[in-house]
C-alpha cells in the first residue's frame, strides 16, 4: 500500500491513542466505551506505525508532504 500519512498526523493519532488509553486505564470510561477506547488506540497505533490510513484511500486523500 501507498503511504499517506505525514508526520503530524501520525502524532496526533498517537496523541490520541495514548489519552483514549489513559482514561481507560484511570476509570474515566468504563464497560463498552473503555473497549472502544483500546480498539479505537490500538487502529490508531497500527496506522500510525505503518503510514496508512485505510478510510483515506477511497477519497485519495494524503495528509503525507
Amino acid at each position: 500500500m501507498t503511504k499517506n500519512m505525514g508526520s503530524l498526523d501520525k502524532a496526533l493519532r498517537l496523541i490520541a491513542a495514548a489519552v483514549l488509553v489513559a482514561l481507560a486505564l484511570t476509570g474515566s470510561i468504563t464497560g463498552t466505551f473503555a473497549v472502544v477506547a483500546y480498539v479505537v488506540a490500538a487502529i490508531f497505533v497500527v496506522t500510525s506505525l505503518v503510514s496508512v490510513c485505510p478510510a483515506y484511500l477511497p477519497f485519495g486523500i494524503s495528509t503525507r508532504s
